[in-house]
């Protein structure tokens, strides 16, 4: 056996996954545990069933976890922090006010309080007006909380003013967490500013589970190194992650979408990650996920940072046959009619139709009827919702790709999908996502403007020293800084400018640091 093991970890909606692997990605251990209420009980099952399985649990040096702590405390409006929302944009931005557009139950659980105070950048990097530094100072001053997150109009063209307000903070009331947008999200004041804010919200999610998981590691005896998964399906160090937690939204789906690759070998491909509550539907791109073009809804608030392009549909192993879109989730063990339960779901619908051995009863024949009218709907669905991922919502694609199922739910599909060349079914294709984890490599990414072509050596400059920024961003995140690459660079011309420019994008990535010793 490998002299260094490593485990991944992905906390599912219904279910909580995990594998362990070695230097040369075999799987050796694989555990599938129901997801608790509280999440980190189900997140300590899974890893004991899986360490289980090992001869040795101290061979065990890395744990990579893909986690829906984030996700669930946006959605359920729990354990979030008080935030100070400062925005550097008056007088340009007045007239439309931080948190406008958000929920009201969500503005009034995270904002302390915000204001606009002189400041922000035009596109070219020239400033709307000079920062107010004294504004800043009382405003900080006057409003405690528990973070503070600060957007400046075009920082991503100029963070100067925005790196100039985290020192003013500093100076006022010392070590209180600090969230910049230009390092959160992209271009679009509003969108950006969201994504800050429920970042800066989220710092005490991210220490909570944080410790809740070296807790779990360490009265096991493993002294490792962590890794959270992030939304592009690459991981980030457990200090990178406790700055930018926000970016672990998202995180499920790419770890399915990178196990897919991984397991089916295949690196252009639609994949169906059916899980007991939902069908999520992706596409591969060189092994990677093809990244959304649009804005991303999170808990009814609009962010603009990288999220897989995923689609998802009301189908999984534990929905309720006949009901409005609803699952009996991790409880499918007790209440499915094939564990002997009174409820007709999915996965009795399957085993009726001959598509998998599942449970210790069988399903009654009173239901069967009812039950292959459920297949042939679900059918149309997952075929529906094939056409329209192959096609790309946001991006064009191709409809000739193959179809990789993977999850727990994966025996729900049909043998032959419309719209797709094949369906492929790897092995180990219900810990995919654990697997996903388990492989990642550790990226950073930047997004800036520059002049158009034509600059000469000052643009290539400036192309160089993002690249150099994206690549320090890897490091920090967990990267080897020998075997970083520049993985994405794209250039998108700007509209109705005096002055020709593009918003450049660049992501680095490479395989996690070796470890010491």
């Amino acid at each position: 056996m490998s002299a260094s093991l490593r485990v991944g970890i992905d906390v599912g909606g219904t279910n909580t996954d995990a594998v362990v692997l070695d230097d040369d990605d075999r799987v050796l251990a694989t555990a599938k545990r129901p997801t608790s209420p509280d999440v980190t009980e189900g997140l300590r099952a899974a890893l004991d069933a899986v360490l289980a399985g090992l001869p040795d649990p101290r061979l065990v040096t890395r744990v990579m976890l893909g986690t829906t702590h984030a996700t669930n405390a946006i959605l359920e409006r729990r354990a979030l922090g008080r935030v100070a929302v400062l925005r550097l944009g008056a007088p340009a931005t007045t007239s439309v006010p931080p948190l406008s557009e958000w929920p009201d139950d969500l503005r009034d659980t995270v904002a302390a309080g915000t204001a606009i105070v002189r400041g922000g950048y035009f596109v070219d990097g020239s400033e709307i007006a000079p920062l107010d530094e004294d504004a800043v100072r009382r405003f900080v001053a006057g409003t405690p909380a528990d973070a503070v997150a600060v957007t400046g109009v075009f920082s991503p063209a100029s963070a100067d003013q925005e790196n100039r307000v985290a020192e003013i903070i500093r100076g006022e009331i010392g070590d209180v967490p600090v969230s910049l947008s230009h390092e959160i999200g992209s271009l679009g004041l509003l969108e950006r500013e969201n994504a800050t804010v429920l970042n800066a919200a989220l710092y005490g999610v991210a220490r909570d589970v944080t410790a809740a998981l070296r807790e779990a590691l360490e009265a096991r005896g493993l002294e490792v190194e962590t890794y959270f998964a992030q939304n592009d399906g690459t991981l980030m160090a457990v200090g990178y992650a406790a700055r930018y937690p926000v970016l672990t939204i998202g995180s499920g789906p790419a770890n399915s979408l990178r196990g897919a690759a991984y397991l089916s070998g295949v690196a252009d491909a639609i994949v169906a990650d059916v899980g007991g509550t939902s069908t999520d539907l992706g596409v591969l791109v060189g092994g990677f996920p093809r990244e959304s073009a649009a804005a991303v809804e999170i808990g009814g608030v609009a962010t603009n940072f990288r999220m897989p392009d995923i689609l998802s549909i009301a189908l999984g192993g534990g929905t309720i046959v006949g009901a409005e879109p609803r699952s009996v989730g991790y409880r499918i063990g007790a209440e499915a009619l094939v564990f002997g339960g009174s409820t007709p779901t999915m996965t009795d619908a399957a085993v009726a139709a001959g598509r998998g051995v599942v449970g210790t009863h069988p399903v009654p024949g009173e239901w069967r009827d009812r039950l292959e009218r459920a297949v042939r709907a679900a059918d149309e669905a997952v075929a529906d919702a094939v056409d329209r991922v192959a096609l790309g919502r946001s991006r064009p694609g191709r409809a000739d790709r193959p179809l990789v199922a993977v999850g727990g739910g994966a025996f729900l599909l049909a043998e032959r999908v419309p719209g797709a060349r094949e369906v492929i079914r790897p092995e180990h294709a219900e810990v995919a996502n654990a697997v996903g984890a388990a492989i990642a490599l550790a990226s950073g990414r930047i997004e800036t403007i520059i002049p158009a072509a034509g600059g000469g050596s000052a643009r290539t400059r400036l192309i160089d020293n993002a690249k150099e920024e994206a690549a320090a961003r890897a490091v920090a995140a967990g990267a080897d800084p020998e075997s970083v690459q520049i993985v994405e660079l794209s250039e998108i011309p700007l509209s109705y400018l005096p002055e020709p420019a593009v918003r450049l994008h660049v992501k680095a990535a490479g395989p996690l640091a070796r470890l010491a010793g």
